[in-house]
């Protein structure tokens, strides 16, 4: 009899708002058990689900499926590099960022239907410093927002906007030194973007044209801009525009340097992390396995499926709050029974 095919979910139960039970309850429906052996992993701190890829890795497990944020993502696929474990994604974060490029559908059923298909491909992923990233990383406004965010005691779409309109106001740009092969240039800069895939997640797209299979990442360089020049830059980063603005530097390459004259903070796949003067910048090709969509896809323009994607993840982070307020008032009436309890016994 021929041989099962290995899939381990690791599930982080607080990425999101997605209700991740649900999720768990659709596999077997999904995940045909006479083609794959199946087992659910919960990580119960930061680092957990890298400590279960390391284990899938070296058991040769032959899919880890990361059940969560671009957070949770990054840090499962950065243990499978290199390997012949692949890396598989139900998203379930803020902005799946890597799954959208990937056309992994943001429903549970689309996402668990890619998966049972189970076709892998290589493809790139990058480095910055020491650090992996998969869909994004950079410095400037991003990572300051990135920053911010991840000090928000609150998480989704909404918190990260409301990060992003409040210090973009005050944010002031930097000067850095870009070296390729030798070549230096000086650019005043609100941000750089070193992109393996083509949108910082929610339909952002910060490099309309990147692909993680031709070897190359897309640098778009993003040069100050005022106030009034602010709306269209926003919808331009919505419609795959923004390589036609006038305040966008873009190209490509395999590596290249940057020199700030301070420390500060760097992202990668939207984590913050605080890093020196110097950023060295270089893309892996082919080193990570991914199970990847291989349907064909209906065209929606990215304007429209963005508005779309916000209705949707606005009405999710408003559900949980109703139930957190329906907790509440189920918590608060229980007391007032209890109260009303003793005080009639006294």
């Amino acid at each position: 009899m021929q041989n099962k095919e290995t899939v381990w979910f690791i599930v982080n139960p607080i990425s999101g708002t997605t209700d991740k039970s649900r999720i768990v309850n659709l596999i077997p429906s999904y995940m045909d058990a006479e083609r794959f052996a199946i087992k659910i992993l919960y990580t119960q701190f930061k680092g957990h689900a890298a400590h279960y890829a390391l284990q899938a890795v070296e058991q040769g497990i032959d899919v880890v499926v990361a059940v969560g944020g671009d957070g949770t993502v990054n840090e499962v696929a950065r243990c499978l590099i290199h390997t012949q474990t692949a890396l598989g994604i139900i998203p379930c974060g803020s902005g799946n960022g890597l799954a959208r490029h990937l056309f992994i559908p943001m429903n549970p059923e689309g996402a668990l239907q890619v998966l049972s298909t189970c076709h892998v491909e290589a493809l790139d992923y990058g480095m910055i410093n020491e650090t992996p990233f998969f869909c994004t990383c950079g410095i400037g406004f991003d990572a300051f927002v990135s920053s911010m965010f991840a000090k928000s005691e609150r998480r989704g779409l909404l918190s990260y906007i409301e990060n992003t309109l409040r210090e973009g106001l005050r944010y002031k740009p930097d000067t850095y030194e870009i070296e390729i092969d030798g070549e230096k240039q000086r650019y005043k800069a609100f941000l750089i973007a070193c992109a393996n895939a083509s949108q910082y997640g929610n339909n952002v797209y910060i490099a309309p044209s990147a692909s993680m299979s031709d070897g190359l990442m897309d640098v778009t360089i993003m040069e100050p801009f005022t106030m009034l020049e602010a709306p269209q830059i926003a919808i331009q980063l919505f419609n795959k525009t923004i390589d036609k603005n006038s305040r966008i530097r873009t190209f490509k390459c395999k590596s290249l340097r940057i020199h700030r004259n301070q420390p500060g903070v760097i992202h990668f796949d939207g984590d913050p992390k605080e890093e020196g003067t110097d950023i060295q910048v270089s893309l892996e090709p082919k080193g990570i396995r991914m199970v990847v969509n291989t349907n064909d896809q209906v065209y929606t323009p990215p304007l429209i499926r963005a508005f779309s994607d916000f209705y949707n993840n606005m009405n999710a982070e408003l559900d949980a709050i109703r139930e957190d307020i329906t907790r509440q008032q189920q918590r608060i009436r229980s007391i007032n029974k209890e109260m009303l309890r003793r005080l009639r016994n006294h």
